[in-house]
């Protein structure tokens, strides 16, 4: 872990501060129905539309930031969000429609840019261990968020969830500001790849890109399904929320114990191997559902679903910004962000159509389409490598500066676009 920089930790620190209240979310939908008074049918409505706001701003946030700077973006981001969202409580119900989704475009704007950032500090060779240590504090915080959201709810208000979040935000956009200076680690440059053109033409050059993003896209919709019909398939089968709840914290608790050792471990591997056989872990834990309905089967479903998550997420992340020309950088990293939080969006609608009128062929269809995406990818991991190889990357210095020596001042502007950017 010596190779990721000391500003990617301090990056972790805030943003594991910043999950512990970021929490409103998953209480939404009763803050709406309960104090807000909306019915069912507004609650959802509202909800559903500021998830897409969330998916299009992870879309739209590393296109930003290629034109404005990535940093410069992130802080944006953060500020709008959190200042919107510490505006909850004192906005009527009508100007929630307005407020939830712009709240939360923002706040994926902000995530997109991150990861850009992260992508720039860090030069390839060490980005697994760092998106790793940003997951881990993200995890971490996350764990510990709903239970004191909770707490905050029952004993105080709703309203004081969206207040803390808010404040959260704003509070990541000063700490950002403070540990990544405005002139840093920008554009680390590979040599020999000067690259010119647009997102589209980088990408056809970069197969395993191009399959790997649609591969990501399907196996997010199977694996959110984890958040919306299968509690619906425990209460069928007499496991009440305890039960979900327990399964949860086994998710949680493994993230946070294997994914930093496993991205060290496994650092120096193909990385398409590593994310497609994630893939297949996760169609394995729903094709375990196939066997039996009780608590041990949903245990060992959760436990592969939760291996698979540490094998693809952090690798694909890492393997998207790896392949990036400089130029488009932000936009990769927009669009893996984008296709990695779309089942937000897709999972309950289209896991519940088909668990309502066949709830016997939803959990096959989820393992059969991971094994399609995993399948796929391990294909594409074999026939290519793109423009930067699983060699190239091992050979590579692995120092986190190697393009300047210790102690010397940084010569561009951190999350400026490089020289050869295009100016639209």
């Amino acid at each position: 872990m010596r190779e990721v920089p000391p500003t990617v930790w301090l990056l972790a620190c805030g943003t594991f501060v910043n999950m512990v209240v970021s929490v409103s979310f998953a209480y939404t939908f009763l803050y709406l129905t309960g104090p807000r008074g909306l019915g069912t049918g507004q609650a959802g409505l509202l909800s559903g539309v500021a998830g897409a706001g969330l998916v299009a701003g992870n879309f739209t946030g590393g296109w930003y930031g290629d034109r404005f700077g990535h940093r410069r973006v992130l802080l944006a981001g953060a500020a709008v969000s959190g200042l919107v969202l510490a505006a909850v409580p004192l906005l009527p119900s009508s100007l929630l429609f307005v407020a939830l989704p712009l709240s939360q475009y923002a706040s994926g704007v902000q995530r997109a840019a991150n990861s850009a950032l992260v992508a720039v500090i860090v030069p390839e060779g060490a980005r697994r261990q760092a998106f790793a240590v940003v997951r881990a504090a993200a995890n971490g915080g996350f764990t510990l968020g709903p239970v004191l959201g909770a707490l905050v709810a029952t004993r105080f208000s709703y309203d004081w969830l969206y207040v803390a979040e808010g404040l959260g935000s704003v509070g990541l956009a000063c700490w950002t500001a403070r540990v990544v200076p405005a002139r840093g680690a920008a554009g680390r440059g590979r040599a020999g790849r000067v690259e010119r053109g647009g997102v589209w033409t980088a990408l056809r050059a970069r197969p395993g890109v191009l399959v790997l993003l649609p591969a990501i896209l399907v196996i997010d919709v199977v694996y959110r399904q984890q958040y919306s019909t299968f509690p619906l398939f425990l209460a069928d089968h007499g496991m009440d929320a305890r039960v979900y709840g327990a399964l949860l914290a086994i998710n949680g608790g493994v993230l946070l114990c294997l994914e930093l050792p496993v991205a060290v471990v496994l650092r120096r591997l193909s990385p398409l191997r590593i994310v497609g056989c994630g893939l297949l872990l996760v169609g394995g834990g729903y094709g375990v559902l196939l066997v039996g309905a009780g608590v041990g089967a949903a245990v060992v479903m959760m436990g592969l679903l939760t291996v698979g998550e540490v094998l693809y997420k952090t690798t694909a992340t890492a393997y998207v910004a790896d392949q990036a020309p400089e130029h488009v950088l932000g936009r990769f990293q927009s669009l893996y962000a984008g296709v990695s939080i779309s089942g937000v969006v897709l999972a309950a609608p289209l896991g519940g159509v088909l668990y309502a009128a066949a709830p016997g062929v939803l959990w096959p269809v989820c393992a059969g389409l991971g094994v399609v995406a995993g399948g796929a990818v391990l294909l594409a991991g074999g026939r290519t490598a793109g423009p930067v190889s699983a060699a190239a990357e091992i050979s590579r210095p692995r120092r986190p500066y190697p393009s300047r020596p210790r102690g010397a001042a940084p010569s561009a502007p951190l999350g400026a676009a490089p020289p050869d950017t295009p100016s639209a």
